[in-house]
C-alpha cells in the first residue's frame, strides 16, 4: 500500500515535469522523506490500540514531499558562477571582432557616429537588463528561446531560434575569415604545401590547422569551465588595445589624421559594424542562469557594458587617427609590419577567434542537449554534443575561405540578425510579458527602440547586401 500510494504520487510529479530530466539528488531527497513516512506509517499499525491516521499523514506529507523537493530542484539547478565569472564571460562574448572594425568603422562614418556607438551601448545594456526581467518573471526559462516562447508561444519560440541559429552560423564565419587574414599575414612568405591541400593556400592551410586546434573548446558545456576562455580572449582583446596604444608612442606613427564629422551614406553599413561590437545576448540567459546569486544580473550588464563601450570608443579614435583613410576593417592588418607590437597584436588577433567559438557554440549545444540529449549518459552527451559542433564548425571553415569579406559579411551580420536579437526583440518580449504593468513612458521608449532598431536593420542589410554583392562581382571579374 505504501508503495502504491508513493508510485502514483511520483509518476503524476513526473507528468506535471512535462517529461523534464529529474536530477538524481532529487530523487535521493524525495525518497529519504518517504522512508521517514514509511517509518511513521508503521509505527502507527504496531500500536494496536489507537486508529491509524496514515490516510491524513499521507496528505500532508505528499505536500511536505512536494515542497522539500522543489526546494531541492531549485537548489540543484542554482549556477555555480560567481559575479566575477559571469563579467568574464559577458565581457568575453562582447569583446572581439568589434573591438578589431571600430576604427574602421568610425574613420568611415565620421567622428559623430561615436555618439552611435556609445548610444548602442547603453541601449544594449538595457535590453540585456530586460532579458534578465523576462528569466526572473518565468523560473522555468532557461534560454533566450524560452523567453520568446513565454512571450508568445510557439511562434515565438520558432522566431527567436531562428534569428539565434542564423547569428551563431554568420558570427563564427566572421571569426574564421578574420582568422585567416592574421594568419596569411603572420606567417606571410612562408609557403606549406600538402597533397590533400593542392588547391589551398598557405593561409587557407593554416586556418584548417588552427581550426582543428580549437575544435576541442566545443565539447565544453559548463559556463563556468569556459569562463577560462572568456578570460584568454578578454587578455587578447586588451593585449590589441596596449599594443595600438604602443604604436602610436613608440612605433613612430604620427596620430595626426583628421576623422571627417559626419558621413552619412556611410552611417546603414558602419551601423552593422557597432550592433555586431554589442551582440552577446544569445549568452545572457545562460550566463543568468549559471549566476550563484541571478539578482545581480543587471549589474554585470552595466560593469560589462560599460567596459566594453569605453574600449571600443577608445580604440575607434585611436586608430582613425593613427591610420586614417587607409584604415583596415581590422585594425592589426593596418599597423606597421616590422614592429614587435604588430606581431604580438597579430597573433592576438590569431587567439581570439580561437577562445570564442565555445562560447558562441553555448547557447546551440545547451539547446540540444535540454531537448534532444536529455535522457543520455553524461559521457554519450559530450560526445554527441562536441561531434555535431565539430561538423558545423569545418561547414563554417569551408564557407569562410569561401567568402573572404570580413567586414561586408560583419556588417551583414549585425543588421540582419544582430539588431533584432540585441534590441528589437527584448523590447517586444518585455512589452508582451509585462503588459499589464508596464507604464506609458516606458511602453513608448520600448517602441522608439523597435522602430529605430528596424530602421537600422532593413538599411544596414541592404547596404552590407549591395557592397557584398559588389566586391564578390568584381573579383571574380
Amino acid at each position: 500500500m505504501n508503495t502504491n500510494i508513493w508510485t502514483a504520487f511520483w509518476t503524476s510529479k513526473k507528468s506535471d515535469r512535462s517529461k523534464e530530466h529529474v536530477p538524481t539528488e532529487l530523487l535521493t531527497h524525495g525518497a529519504n522523506v518517504v522512508v521517514k513516512w514509511v517509518d511513521s506509517c508503521e509505527t502507527c499499525l504496531e500500536d494496536g490500540n489507537k486508529p491509524c491516521k496514515c490516510g491524513i499523514d499521507n496528505e500532508k506529507l505528499q505536500l511536505e514531499v512536494k515542497n522539500e523537493v522543489a526546494e531541492a530542484e531549485v537548489h540543484a539547478l542554482r549556477g555555480n558562477s560567481s559575479f566575477l565569472q559571469s563579467v568574464m564571460n559577458m565581457i568575453g562574448m562582447l569583446i572581439g571582432l568589434g573591438q578589431l572594425s571600430t576604427p574602421y568603422a568610425l574613420e568611415n562614418g565620421g567622428w559623430v557616429s561615436a555618439f552611435l556607438l556609445v548610444a548602442l551601448g547603453f541601449t544594449c545594456a538595457y535590453t540585456s537588463h530586460l532579458l534578465g526581467k523576462c528569466l526572473a518573471n518565468n523560473p522555468k526559462a532557461r534560454n533566450y528561446t524560452d523567453i520568446g516562447y513565454h512571450a508568445f508561444g510557439s511562434r515565438g519560440q520558432a522566431i527567436a531560434t531562428a534569428f539565434i541559429y542564423l547569428e551563431i552560423f554568420m558570427a563564427l564565419v566572421s571569426y574564421t575569415i578574420s582568422l585567416h587574414d592574421n594568419l596569411n599575414i603572420v606567417f606571410l612568405g612562408t609557403h606549406l604545401q600538402f597533397p590533400w591541400a593542392r588547391h589551398l593556400s598557405t593561409s587557407q592551410v593554416l586556418t584548417v590547422f588552427a581550426v582543428l586546434v580549437a575544435l576541442p573548446s566545443l565539447w565544453l558545456r559548463d559556463l563556468s569551465s569556459i569562463s577560462f576562455l572568456s578570460t584568454g580572449g578578454i587578455i587578447m582583446s586588451l593585449m590589441i588595445f596596449v599594443t595600438v596604444a604602443c604604436t602610436a608612442i613608440f612605433g613612430g606613427v604620427a596620430a595626426n589624421h583628421a576623422i571627417p564629422a559626419l558621413q552619412l551614406q556611410n552611417i546603414p553599413h558602419i551601423s552593422g559594424l557597432y550592433m555586431f561590437s554589442f551582440a552577446g545576448h544569445i549568452v545572457f540567459p545562460d550566463i543568468h542562469r549559471a549566476m550563484k546569486d541571478p539578482s545581480k544580473f543587471t549589474k554585470v550588464s552595466i560593469v560589462s557594458f560599460t567596459f566594453v563601450t569605453l574600449l571600443y570608443t577608445s580604440l575607434g579614435f585611436m586608430g582613425a587617427k593613427l591610420f586614417g583613410p587607409g584604415v583596415n576593417s581590422q585594425i592589426t592588418l593596418s599597423m606597421p609590419r616590422s614592429l614587435v607590437f604588430t606581431k604580438i597584436a597579430l597573433w592576438a588577433t590569431v587567439l581570439t577567434p580561437m577562445t570564442k567559438y565555445a562560447l558562441e557554440f553555448a547557447p546551440f549545444a545547451i539547446q540540444l542537449e535540454h531537448r534532444f540529449l536529455y535522457s543520455m549518459k553524461s559521457q554519450t552527451k559530450m560526445i554527441v554534443r562536441g561531434t555535431i559542433g565539430s561538423i558545423l564548425l569545418l561547414i563554417i571553415l569551408v564557407l569562410a575561405l569561401s567568402v573572404p569579406y570580413f567586414e561586408y559579411v560583419l556588417g551583414l551580420t549585425g543588421s540582419l540578425v544582430g539588431v533584432a536579437i540585441i534590441i528589437i526583440f527584448p523590447a517586444v518580449f518585455y512589452i508582451k510579458i509585462f503588459w499589464n504593468q508596464i507604464s506609458k513612458p516606458i511602453l513608448v521608449l520600448h517602441v522608439v527602440l523597435i522602430a529605430l532598431g528596424s530602421v537600422l536593420g532593413v538599411s544596414g542589410t541592404i547596404s552590407s547586401l549591395k557592397l557584398l554583392v559588389e566586391n564578390f562581382k568584381g573579383i571574380h571579374h
